[in-house]
């Protein structure tokens, strides 16, 4: 019983969409109808600049420590905490209150690493970082990041969370399957 509360409510907190709600709120465009599409920070950012994206980050990322931190603290085991981020993380790409019209999902993921290890969110987010820095586009080192999350997730926070992780890092990488192609044809937007 108690998973299924948890992992409803993780999925109701992850449908809140940050991109959208902060565009509203700033007037900027509908974030799913302008530029790339995607109700995410870095549309944000190109539509209405640092501060709208950041907030946008933020929220994003609040919504994926929430979850998990409640989660920890009501007591769930690794299952339940595992249910937790898999159905936050769904939220986001999937949100209900938006036509299941979602983001990528990198913030969200980043906030249910960091907040189920936090050496494992500071690895990854070391990596994204870096990888930015390196190459300036904003997807590769999300795909990058994610490719290494099953082995910082094993690393930081044992075993029992690889599988769960391995599940997030294929949908975040099948949510960039656009960005990939753009890569591949050297079209992709840098930062």
């Amino acid at each position: 019983m108690a998973y299924g509360i948890a992992t409803l409510l993780a999925y109701l907190i992850g449908s809140i969409s940050s991109a959208i709600i902060v565009s509203k709120l700033l007037h900027l465009p509908d974030p799913r109808k302008e530029g790339s599409g995607n109700p995410g920070a870095t549309n944000v950012l190109r539509l209405g600049g640092k501060k709208a994206a950041i907030a946008t980050l933020l929220g994003d990322a609040l919504k994926g420590i929430i979850p998990v931190l409640l989660a920890k603290a009501y007591g769930l085991d690794s299952t339940g905490v595992s249910l937790v981020i898999l159905a936050t993380f769904l939220g986001h790409l999937y949100p209900i209150y938006f036509r299941f019209q979602g983001g990528k999902g990198v913030a969200t993921a980043f906030g249910c690493f960091l907040a189920l290890s936090w050496p494992l969110g500071l690895s990854l987010l070391a990596t994204w970082i870096l990888i930015a820095a390196c190459f300036r586009y904003s997807s590769l080192a999300a795909l990058m990041t994610a490719l290494f999350a099953p082995f910082y997730t094993w690393y930081f926070a044992g075993v029992h969370y690889v599988a769960i992780i391995c599940i997030v890092s294929l949908l975040l990488i099948y949510r960039h399957k656009k960005n990939i192609l753009k890569l591949v044809k050297g079209e992709e937007q840098k930062i």
